[in-house]
């Protein structure tokens, strides 16, 4: 805990994404009318957020060549399914559904993977330029 504070952005994510997850919409966009668009946003809200999550972690890891990658993916999905929990249960004006949580995993995944993949090769470049 004593560490929270060098995840600031991750915090501010997080506060966004249940903002968004919790609060009417009411208003029609175009967008509406593409396919899939809510799934396609749940991706892309999660991906965000795991990606925003190694940042930090980079950031305030500066020195370390590990970061813990399940945790990049571990604490967005257990945060789409705890939100849409939170919508089927507490909310009136929104709905669950478990296509949604599976998008919100599948965002997260996608990401923790990239990211490993990116950090794995840099480290084999920076260990090749020694």
């Amino acid at each position: 805990m004593t560490h929270i504070k060098h995840f600031k952005f991750t915090i501010l994510t997080t506060i966004a994404i249940t903002l968004l997850s919790v609060l009417p919409v009411t208003e029609k966009t175009p967008l509406d009318d593409v396919p899939f668009i809510d799934k396609w946003a749940h991706m892309v809200m999660y991906a965000g957020l795991a990606f925003v999550m190694w940042v930090d972690m980079k950031c305030y890891k500066r020195r370390s060549s590990t970061t813990p990658y399940a945790m990049m993916f571990v604490y967005p999905t257990l945060l789409g399914g705890l939100l849409e929990l939170v919508q089927a249960y507490c909310t009136t004006c929104r709905s669950s559904e478990w296509l949604d949580f599976l998008a919100d995993s599948l965002g997260a995944l996608i990401i923790t993977v990239c990211c490993y993949i990116f950090s794995f090769v840099w480290q084999k470049r920076i260990s090749a330029q020694r």
